[in-house]
């Protein structure tokens, strides 16, 4: 059988000891008898065999003169290190060998009859590649660098795969052009550079079997093993959709075999839960937790002894369980970890801490069934391997929290950050719930917190209604005035007599724009513009010239998208926009100074103006370190929060299109409540009958009139504090008079009691002006009215 049948190759093999023998007969001339008497013998055997020097390609004839190829590479094969060396005479990039070393013939016969060595991570079409960029380099002087490490993958008597790299010794083979191997030109080789993946242009430039090879190659092997494990850890931590996969654990528990010698080792994993203290098992991937008996989760200090626990989590060092047995009995079973070993008939094991910078992030759990496999040098074998298990682990955790987070945002809609701890273990639930069972669809726990403080603030446009009511009438004013211009125009001209009778409409329609406006006015009109005006409008536009200018500067002050004039609107609602960014603005800075006081939950709604809720109390903070002096903290800064905002609003009004002004309003709740996220609305609201007393005024309080008048309770220039419990009363008195003492608010407080509102009685207010402050560092106060005749004058 001849060596090139079933091969497909740009090369014809032929085994030739030609290029040794030209060596040899140099040394024949050597001075040294020793080396000059070897080199003969070796040239008269070749002599006897000229077969040797022209070449063979029959795998009979390699075999029929083993011996003698024995001789002429015993300086290459050392005899006294065969049983050392991993070595074997080859052919380049296949699997034939000859005068293999004895420890080479073992280690394949180790492997079993049913073995066939094969060379691993090199598909054949690469070969072929990479065979012509041999030939390349050979024949034509063009370096291109295509070496990958190619490898036997061979299991030993314990059934553990390992890894041999291959290296080749190139020194005694030629490869020769045949009559029929295309010319490679400049222009073949860069069009090759760029079709690497084209294995059609790499055979129509180097057509099988159109180069001779002519020699052999010295194949050495060296074992690789760890170093390839280390690699398969890396690239299956790598590449994401592994760990997603059912087989992951099964392949890693394969290369972790490889790594550390043991056959029977089982890997297992926990994730540590920093806000929880707890580990819990990985789900995900279906892997085991021996260190908690795989149950979903268990605090660390019922998990691990004092000692381990500080070996873990603050040393973040290794440690290893040589003899479950023995430790088991030493400790009397009182070990968390030990008799959770013990429990599953583990005998040895390592625990390594998958930690960063950051803290614990995990543990790596190895197991064996045998006692002393698994010992402290096992464990250093893990050094090399752990920064990859890290990287992944990292990763893994950053790719859960953008999950998780784009859970919450499909469920929940954006969170505030003092609460999202809570949304997020309920959709690490949900994620718990698709995974355990994938055919049932998981539903999204309850949000809730009890026991927690509410605070309410607004500082609104005073009088926004009318306003823009106001603005709407100039709008609808102005149209009207335009309109009925054109008309008179267009009547000069063509004198009908429904031209009367749509001046006598406009007419009418001025006069409840000023004496009866309704709700209802303006669809009226907008409805009357767009079927009575612009279609007459349009008519005279394309018949007639005389009103052309007039009737096209109309349609140009007409709003494209409202089909009206939108002049006085626009100011009004581009200064309410305006209020509402700038006010918006001194709130979110002044919240960044709260929470970092003290956390607690915050939202913000633009009306005509800002609104702001906020909630503190323990269930959020979940620290057990809330104290009631936070609250009143809290409730400080936002009445300092509160005066911020009108001082920079009238500081800065000249900014504003209009002159408008705002009336600013806290509401005082004494008692703590429960709040729960509305899944439907994607907000926040209370929880219970009880606690719908505070939506009820919080909605309906700022509309209140002081009793017994038709005044209401809020007012520009002043802060308005709503309340009901004589206690609150006093406590704000303070914060007003300290608030005095930086000459923030006047000495005009007033008490006042008001109107009953729907179900809701005995509510009080205290109020008092603001002195507002120049924004530059100057020294200089106003009350409101100093104020407006400063902007006034």
């Amino acid at each position: 059988m001849d060596i090139n049948d079933n091969i497909e190759s740009p090369l014809r093999l032929n085994i030739s000891f030609n290029k040794l023998l030209e060596q040899y007969e140099t040394l024949s001339k050597s001075d040294n008898e020793h080396t000059k008497a070897k080199a003969q013998t070796i040239l008269t055997l070749a002599e006897q065999y000229p077969e040797l020097r022209h070449g063979i390609s029959d795998f009979d004839v390699i075999t029929e003169r083993e011996k003698e190829i024995a001789i002429l590479l015993q300086d290459i094969f050392n005899p006294l290190l065969t049983n050392n060396e991993i070595k074997a005479a080859s052919i380049p990039f296949h699997d034939f060998n000859f005068n293999v070393s004895n420890r080479f013939k073992s280690i394949v016969k180790t492997a079993g009859t049913d073995f066939k060595l094969q060379i691993k991570n090199m598909p054949n079409e690469e070969f072929y590649i990479l065979t012509c960029t041999v030939i390349l380099n050979f024949c034509y002087g063009y370096d291109l660098n295509f070496k990958r490490p190619v490898y036997y993958q061979i299991p030993d008597e314990k059934g553990i795969l390992r890894y041999y790299k291959i290296t080749y010794n190139a020194d005694f083979c030629e490869i020769i052009p045949s009559a029929n191997a295309p010319k490679i030109t400049q222009e073949d080789y860069e069009e090759l550079l760029d079709n690497f993946e084209n294995i059609e242009i790499w055979k129509e430039k180097f057509p099988p079997q159109s180069y001779q090879f002519n020699g052999f190659v010295i194949s050495n092997m060296f074992d690789v093993t760890d170093d390839q494990s280390i690699s398969n850890i890396k690239s299956g931590l790598i590449i994401d959709d592994n760990c997603s996969d059912e087989n992951f654990v099964d392949t890693f528990h394969e290369v972790f075999r490889s790594l550390l010698g043991i056959n029977s080792l089982k890997i297992g994993f926990s994730i540590y839960n920093k806000e929880d203290h707890t580990f819990n098992r990985v789900d995900a991937i279906g892997a085991n937790s021996f260190l908690i008996n795989n149950i979903t989760s268990k605090k660390c200090t019922d998990a691990l002894c004092k000692w381990s626990y500080n070996r873990l989590l603050n040393e973040k060092k290794y440690f290893s369980v040589s003899n479950v047995d023995n430790a088991y009995q030493k400790s009397n079973g009182k070990a968390p970890h030990i008799a959770a070993l013990h429990k599953q008939g583990i005998k040895s094991a390592i625990f390594a801490p998958i930690a960063n910078d950051d803290g614990l992030m995990g543990i790596l759990e190895i197991v064996s069934p045998r006692p002393f496999e698994l010992n402290s040098i096992t464990t250093n074998k893990l050094v090399d391997v752990m920064p990859f298990i890290v990287s992944a682990v990292e990763r893994s955790i950053n790719e859960e929290e953008n999950l998780i987070e784009a859970i919450i945002q499909q469920e929940c809609t954006s969170i505030h950050p003092s609460v999202s701890w809570k949304f997020k273990e309920a959709a690490k639930k949900f994620l718990i719930q698709s995974h355990i069972n994938p055919n049932e669809k998981p539903s999204f726990s309850k949000i809730a917190f009890h026991e927690v403080y509410p605070l309410f603030g607004q500082i609104d446009v005073k009088g926004s209604s009318d306003a823009r009511n106001e603005a709407t009438k100039k709008d609808l004013a102005l149209q009207l005035s335009l309109i009925s211009k054109i008309l008179e125009s267009i009547s000069k001209t063509d004198k009908l007599p429904i031209f009367e009778q749509l001046n006598y409409q406009l007419e009418a329609f001025s006069s409840e724009i000023n004496s009866d406006f309704k709700v209802d006015s303006e669809q009226q009109l907008i409805s009357y513009f767009k079927n009575e005006i612009e279609p007459l409008f349009h008519h005279y536009l394309k018949k007639k010239d005389f009103p052309k200018a007039e009737i096209e500067d109309y349609f140009s002050k007409i709003d494209t998208n409202l089909g009206v004039i939108y002049h006085y609107r626009k100011s009004f609602d581009d200064t309410i926009t305006l209020i509402n960014k700038n006010m918006s603005a001194v709130l979110d800075d002044k919240q960044e100074e709260a929470q970092a006081m003290y956390p607690h939950f915050f939202e913000r709604f633009k009306t005509d103006g800002v609104e702001h809720n906020m909630y503190i109390g323990e269930s959020i903070t979940k620290e057990n370190s809330f104290n009631k002096i936070y609250l009143y903290n809290l409730r400080l800064w936002q009445l300092q929060a509160m005066y911020d905002m009108e001082n920079s609003f009238y500081q800065n009004q000249n900014e504003y299109p209009i002159s408008l002004d705002v009336a600013s309003m806290v509401l005082v709740f004494n008692q703590p409540l429960s709040i729960r996220f509305r899944m439907d609305e994607k907000r926040f609201d209370v929880d219970g009958t009880y606690n719908a007393r505070y939506e009820v005024v919080k909605k309906r309080v700022d509309k209140a009139f002081i009793k017994g008048t038709e005044e209401r309770i809020t007012a520009k220039g002043k802060l308005s504090i709503v309340y009901s419990q004589k206690e609150d009363e006093l406590e704000y008195l303070k914060y007003i008079s300290f608030m005095q003492s930086k000459n923030m608010l006047d000495d005009d407080v007033e008490i006042l009691e008001l109107q009953d509102l729907q179900g809701v009685t005995g509510l009080k207010a205290l109020r008092v002006s603001f002195i507002y402050q120049k924004t530059d560092g100057g020294n200089v106060f106003y009350t409101y009215n100093d104020l407006m005749n400063e902007i006034k004058g």
